[in-house]
């Protein structure tokens, strides 16, 4: 992945996938945006927050990398994943490249 900034994108479910991944990217000098998974008081208002700060984080990133852990994409991470293809990004998928393909959408 040649991308400077990469935002992290997938179901909060894989949290520790999304650190291991945040850690060896950064290793790798890659600046990494990843989305706010502990939130104390989960309102509506606070979760639709939480939901414009990240497609801002799209709009930062060279690329999204989609945390899709045995191929699972939520509805939210494909709604993430249709914006980042508005925005001209590059689209990589965590399950590709695991299994040792490009990855790249």
């Amino acid at each position: 992945m040649a991308a400077e900034i990469v935002t992290l994108c997938g179901s909060r479910k894989y949290a520790g996938v999304f650190k291991t991944v945040a850690r060896t990217l950064s290793k790798r000098g890659i600046i990494v945006l990843a989305p706010v998974f502990s939130v104390d008081i989960a309102t509506t208002a606070t979760i639709q927050g939480l939901r414009r700060t990240h497609f801002k984080k799209i709009d930062l990133a060279d690329a999204i990398l989609v945390i899709d852990v045995h191929g699972y994409i939520g509805e939210q991470t494909k709604q993430e994943i249709k914006y980042a293809r508005r925005q001209h990004k590059k689209i990589c998928y965590y399950s590709a490249m695991k299994a040792g393909g490009a990855g790249v959408d």
